[in-house]
């Protein structure tokens, strides 16, 4: 198993970085967060969890070992692969997700793209007694603090995790505010909190249509 990765982010996509290790360059899929803390042309290491399939082999990135090791428990669930478990770390952190099965947080768990009401109980039924209690220490490893361009990393998260570039648009409208509010008391927005908030807003939106 390829535990993690080091080496220059050579490149940055939606939804994956490639960084130079040994002269060749790895492609890794990450989540919009692990991805905001890189930065194109700096030294980088991820936590990584390979997923090896008859036709590829594939490469997860992570910005800490707790959320490799949350992606890979949560794939012990029914129905929950390695892109599902991915966006699921997307929408939440890892001690959000422990909280909202041991909550049996329905509602929660269906905010992600991907997963249903049954999905979702199913979820909580097999994990529950899996990820552990919130609080588990989550050291980061991606480096640097997240890179200030939040409204690029929310829209093309919101594409990576299936939404059109027109939803993308009007949800990051939606979370402007959220990001202002934040810029305005001298911090940096957090991705991770912006793409729930928009992952919110557009449930609303699209549950009134």
């Amino acid at each position: 198993m390829i535990a993690s990765v080091r080496g220059r982010v050579a490149a940055l996509a939606p939804d994956s970085a490639v960084l130079e290790v040994g002269g060749v360059g790895v492609l890794v899929h990450c989540t919009p967060g692990t991805l905001a803390t890189l930065r194109a042309g700096e030294e980088a290491r991820l936590a990584t969890s390979l997923v090896v399939r008859e036709e590829s082999l594939t490469l997860f990135g992570f910005g800490s070992d707790d959320e490799r090791t949350i992606f890979e428990m949560v794939q012990t669930a029914s129905g929950v692969g390695p892109r599902l478990a991915l966006a699921m770390l997307a929408v939440h952190a890892p001690d959000a997700l422990r909280v909202a099965v041991a909550a049996a947080d329905v509602k929660a768990l269906t905010m992600v793209p991907g997963i249903g009401q049954k999905g979702a109980q199913r979820i909580i039924l097999e994990l529950k007694d899996k990820l552990g209690a919130p609080g588990a220490p989550m050291p980061a490893v991606a480096g640097g603090p997240a890179v200030p361009a939040w409204r690029d990393q929310v829209h093309s998260g919101l594409v990576g995790l299936g939404y059109s570039a027109r939803d993308a648009d009007e949800a990051v409208a939606a979370v402007s505010p959220e990001a202002d509010a934040e810029l305005a008391a001298g911090r940096v927005p957090a991705v991770a909190a912006l793409l729930k908030s928009a992952l919110r807003a557009l449930s609303v939106r699209q549950g009134g249509r």
